[in-house]
């Protein structure tokens, strides 16, 4: 099925995406002559990074000299700074898998318009795999319509994540949940993206996703291609308001559902009663955790639940 007429601002936002993955493209044939730095420990950034980023902003500003912009190197110095319109930019996420000519990576940009994410670009340079989402008129990829996968049953689906490598991350936590997932599901998977792992999910590549420590640029243009795809995101309990909450998860309906009642017990928004009790299953000897039911038969009414917070109004942003 051919992609419907595709709205100006998406073909600026592919344009812009196109000229920052010729730059990467480019950069990936010499990989070692590239020039990185290190912003934080484990978090880097090259030069392939800060060109990618500025053809962004000088494309979209070039046609757009009204609207904002917030982008991961150069944050909110381009760009109006009152306007309605912002682009949010990643100009190459999996910057530590493009160092190390690993091909997991991809330019993302959203635009939100009073606060709401209304259309969304994520490239993937190496396969020329091009994702677009404009609210309300479905997501693609290239000129296929997405829809997230029909798995129900999750000892069946294949779920991503990201895991932590900031030293003030908290590990222990980490691998909890990554067993609890790991024990009820097919398989788990980091590929090293996470706006290119929730574009997986709306084309249904993977049942759901999830992470915590993402910034608002690493998730908006994938939240919108997975709601426009018929999947939901939300924080680890279900709720919306998940873009600047470093927590995101995404799936079709029922494996979202049946995500948060394994995961919403470690968000940071979980009850007090909720983290009581985790606390309390850390202490329980190890048999007694091992005897948790699976979540496979997960009851509508959670997933009903998470699909009246989540769907929607999951692509709004504060801001």
């Amino acid at each position: 099925m051919a992609s419907p007429n595709l709205h100006p601002m998406i073909n600026v936002a592919v344009k812009a995406a196109r000229t920052a993955g010729s730059i990467i493209n480019r950069a990936a044939l010499d990989v070692e002559s590239v020039r990185i730095s290190q912003k934080l420990v484990n978090d880097f950034v090259t030069e392939v990074d800060q060109a990618a980023e500025l053809a962004i902003i000088e494309t979209l500003l070039t046609a757009y000299p009204g609207h904002g912009i917030w982008a991961e190197e150069s944050g909110r110095e381009h760009g109006a700074k009152d306007s309605e319109f912002v682009w949010i930019i990643d100009p190459l996420d999996g910057t530590t898998n493009f160092i190390h000519g690993l091909p997991v990576y991809c330019v993302s940009i959203a635009l939100a318009v009073k606060g709401k994410i209304e259309q969304a670009v994520i490239y993937d340079p190496s396969r020329n795999d091009l994702f677009t989402a404009t609210k309300g008129r479905g997501a693609y990829l290239n000129d296929r319509r997405l829809r997230v996968s029909k798995r129900i049953r999750l000892q069946e689906c294949l779920i991503s994540t990201g895991f932590p490598f900031r030293p003030e991350d908290d590990f222990n936590t980490y691998l909890k949940m990554m067993g609890d997932v790991m024990q009820k599901t097919a398989g788990l998977r980091r590929p090293g993206a996470a706006a290119l792992d929730l574009a997986y999910v709306a084309a249904g590549f993977t049942d759901g996703f999830f992470e915590t420590g993402l910034q608002a640029w690493d998730m908006a243009a994938g939240s919108l291609l997975v709601t426009e795809a018929g999947g939901l995101v939300g924080n680890f309990t279900g709720e919306p308001d998940f873009l600047e909450q470093q927590e995101c998860m995404a799936g079709n309906p029922r494996v979202y559902g049946q995500l948060v009642g394994i995961l919403g017990k470690y968000s940071k928004f979980a009850s007090a009663g909720e983290k009581a009790g985790l606390r309390q299953a850390a202490q329980a000897p190890a048999s007694d955790a091992a005897t948790t039911a699976s979540t496979d038969g997960a009851s509508d009414s959670v997933t009903h639940a998470a699909s009246n917070t989540a769907t929607n109004t999951t692509t709004d942003a504060p801001f």
